[in-house]
């Protein structure tokens, strides 16, 4: 990602050079690698040490501009991630984040069992975006904060610069990559780099596709890893399997370093990159944890940094099919530096229920114990012999929000420890919601405006019938088939399942007595895209209209 305030990608070139994805790569001819430090390529794979297969399975954390959020590595890796790409700042259009901000970052990392790609923002959109610094000068912050980076081989992957060019005189990529990488080994550094591709990082003009292998062979250690980002430029399956498997087939490693549901260029295809990535064997990092501004707030995986509040994004990223709950496994080398825990811990104690409403319920649970410490535990609502994740928490008590008025759930609990052994299920226990009370003082219009293969895009009217003004409002309903929201205007949405609940933007809160609100989004959809039958407001039951 760009910055937190990133400007808009020209694309205006895509079409023309996606002619291009039938041109062949160059032909390969890797140089012999260096005796392994820690992690290193070989054969077009991501090893450690041990020569165990790494598969990044992770999201981006914007450090340089949150700080004081270093708990977030914690929480991350509770929602069951594997690696974490940390955002640092040279100092030229950021703060400086100084040897010892990195070398505390690296120990968290460490702490948390995450394996820390770290990346220097400042080089963002070089050549287009006005105050990017070169590569060249990335390397040079690099090596300012290398002592507190050498040893950490084994943990750490430096990526030397994010979307290092953007759409002008990108075609100097290629010789400016190359000068970095070799600027850092003559320097010292053993660690495997990772390169950001040009455009913004998305390289429609495929200039990081056509010259990967040149890049590579360019590295003395045969350690580079290639990232590539992929927002609106990637907006089909056939786009993504064709960029990604083109680098498998000319055994060059890559990785989605960042990708989302949504982008102000267009709309990813963020289930083919998920699936793509899961039948390839490649990693994926999403962006971003928390803390988006610029118009890109939809791209938060959690809000406000609470790892409890799960956006749609995050909820699909982190608990969705080949999301990295599912998917993601933790770095050998903390299982061997810590003797090897294979050890789950034990259940959680059944949960009890509490502050039940008509559309949520809070449960809590006695703890898990672990030899090695209980890390995170899984919320699941239980449906005969099926299983659908619910929330992640740190604690033992959760809020689940966004259940349908008068509706009967069944709960249960796993634990998880910093090894990713996960416990035996809790006990069960049945929620039901009340009704909501009589009919509220509102009445709802649903509509689809527009529909194509796979998605749609919707329009909700919520009206004020009563005679006072509803000053803060939370709508919930319930989808009845598998459709999932995307991206929403007018308020912010969170999905667990079927459920959608959305709470007011601030220009939205304020429904005058007689007005209305109107709210617009899109969403994916299955072969059948039928429209939800009730709403509620503030728990309390609509018309629909």
């Amino acid at each position: 990602m760009r910055s937190r305030t990133p400007a808009i990608p020209h694309v205006t070139a895509v079409a023309a050079a996606l002619l291009g994805l039938l041109l062949p790569l160059f032909a390969l001819g890797p140089p012999a690698q260096a005796a392994p430090t820690g992690f290193r390529v070989e054969n077009g794979r991501l090893l450690e040490r041990s020569g165990n297969d790494f598969v990044m399975r992770g999201v981006n954390h914007a450090h340089t501009w949150y700080a004081g959020r270093i708990s977030s590595l914690s929480h991350i890796k509770a929602k069951g991630a594997n690696t974490v790409r940390v955002v640092l700042s040279s100092g030229d259009r950021w703060t400086r984040n100084d040897t010892a901000d990195v070398a505390n970052v690296v120990a968290e990392c460490k702490r948390n069992r995450l394996i820390c790609v770290l990346e220097v923002h400042d080089t963002t959109g070089y050549g287009e975006q006005s105050g990017a610094v070169t590569l060249s000068r990335a390397a040079d912050y690099w090596i300012s904060v290398q002592s507190a980076l050498t040893g950490q081989e084994d943990y750490v992957i430096v990526n030397i610069g994010n979307e290092p060019y953007g759409n002008n005189n990108y075609a100097s990529w290629t010789a400016d990559t190359k000068a970095a990488i070799q600027k850092l080994r003559t320097a010292g550094f053993d660690h495997t780099l990772m390169v950001d591709a040009p455009n913004w990082g998305q390289d429609w003009a495929f200039t990081m596709r056509d010259n990967a292998a040149s890049v590579f062979a360019a590295d003395p250690d045969a350690n580079t890893v290639f990232s590539i980002h992929m927002y609106g430029v990637f907006d089909t399956a056939a786009e993504i399997s064709d960029y990604l498997g083109r680098f498998v087939t000319a055994k060059l490693p890559i990785v989605v370093g960042e990708f989302g549901h949504d982008h102000s260029d267009g709309n990813p295809d963020e289930e083919a990159v998920l699936a793509t990535a899961q039948r390839l064997g490649l990693g994926y990092l999403g962006w971003s944890w928390s803390g988006n501004g610029g118009g890109v707030e939809y791209l938060d995986m959690v809000t406000n940094f609470d790892p409890n509040q799960l956006t749609s994004w995050g909820q699909r990223l982190f608990n969705g099919a080949n999301g990295i709950a599912a998917t993601a496994r933790e770095a050998a080398i903390y299982s061997s530096s810590g003797g090897g825990d294979t050890t789950p811990p034990t259940a959680p104690g059944t949960p009890s229920t509490s502050a039940v409403t008509s559309s949520s319920a809070t449960l809590t649970w006695a703890a898990a114990t672990d030899a090695t410490g209980v890390s995170g535990y899984d919320v699941v609502r239980v449906n005969g012999t099926s299983e659908t994740a619910a929330t992640t928490t740190t604690g033992t008590s959760a809020t689940l929000t966004g259940l349908t008025p008068a509706t009967s759930y069944v709960f249960a609990v796993y634990a998880r420890d910093s090894a990713g052994n996960r416990s035996p299920r809790s006990g069960t226990v049945t929620v039901t919601t009340t009704s909501g009370g009589s009919m509220a003082a509102c009445a709802v219009g649903y509509r689809v405006t527009s529909e194509w293969s796979g998605g749609f895009q919707g329009e909700i009217v919520v009206r004020n019938t009563g005679t006072s003004a509803i000053n803060g409002w939370t709508l919930r309903w319930t989808f009845p088939d598998s459709q999932r929201v995307t991206n929403l205007w007018g308020g912010t949405a969170t999905q667990s399942g079927a459920e959608v609940s959305v709470t007011a933007a601030s220009y939205t809160a304020n429904i005058p007595a007689a007005g209305s609100v109107t709210l617009g989004f899109t969403a994916s959809r299955g072969s059948t895209n039928p429209s939800p039958t009730a709403f509620a407001l503030n728990g309390s039951t609509c018309t629909v209209s």
